[in-house]
C-alpha cells in the first residue's frame, strides 16, 4: 500500500466478504496503540456496588493486541450475518463483522478492523455507515459494538461517531481483557 497523508480520505468501496478475503481480513494489523485506557473501579461499601470506568493515562504507550484469536476469528466471520470488508484500490484495508439478535432487535458487532495505514482516512466511518445500513434494512433497532477497555482509539472513535456506553463485561474475552459495549438507537 502506498503512503498516505494523515488527512487525505480514500475512495473506498463497501462489500459483502467472499472466502478468498479471510485471508486480507486475517493480515490486517488489528492492534493500536495508545496513552490512555478506561480504568474500571469498584467499590463494595454500604450493600452497594458502584461501578464506574475512569480514564487513566498511563506513563508510557502501549501496544494493545487485539483480543481474539485467529482461530476465533475465523470461526465468528463464518456464523455472522453481516461481513462487509472496505477495499482501497483494489486492497483490503478494513471489515466489520456483525451478527443479529432478532429477539433483542440489536445487530451486534464483533469486529471493526482498519488496517494501521489506512486508519484515520475514513475507512472506519464507512464501514460503521455500512454495517448501520445493514442493520436498518433487518428492521433492528439498536446498533452495538463490542470493544476492549484498552483499545482508548476506537471507544473515542465511537463516541465521536454518537455511539454511548451501554454496558460491559469483566469476563468476555479469553486473555481477560475487560469489553465495554457502545451502543446507539437505529430507529
Amino acid at each position: 500500500m502506498r503512503r498516505m497523508k494523515s488527512a487525505e480520505k480514500l475512495p473506498i468501496t463497501i462489500r459483502p466478504t467472499t472466502p478468498s478475503d479471510y485471508e486480507l481480513c486475517m493480515s490486517i494489523d488489528h492492534s493500536c496503540s495508545t496513552d490512555i485506557v478506561w480504568q474500571m473501579v469498584t467499590d463494595d461499601s454500604d450493600n452497594e456496588q458502584h461501578i464506574a470506568f475512569r480514564t487513566a493515562r498511563l506513563p508510557r504507550s502501549m501496544k494493545v493486541q487485539y483480543p481474539r484469536s485467529g482461530d476465533a476469528l475465523l470461526q465468528s466471520w463464518q456464523l455472522h450475518a453481516c461481513f462487509l470488508v472496505a477495499e482501497w484500490e483494489g486492497t483490503v484495508v478494513g471489515y466489520v463483522n456483525a451478527r443479529e439478535e432478532r429477539s433483542q432487535e440489536t445487530a451486534w458487532v464483533a469486529d471493526l478492523a482498519v488496517d494501521r495505514p489506512a486508519r484515520l482516512k475514513g475507512v472506519g466511518t464507512a464501514l460503521l455507515r455500512a454495517v448501520r445500513q445493514w442493520a436498518i434494512s433487518r428492521q433492528l433497532r439498536r446498533l452495538i459494538i463490542e470493544t476492549q477497555t484498552k483499545n482508548y482509539p476506537a471507544i473515542t472513535f465511537l463516541q465521536k461517531r454518537g455511539l454511548v456506553f451501554c454496558g460491559y463485561n469483566d469476563l468476555f474475552y479469553p486473555n481477560q481483557d475487560i469489553a465495554v459495549f457502545l451502543g446507539q438507537i437505529l430507529r
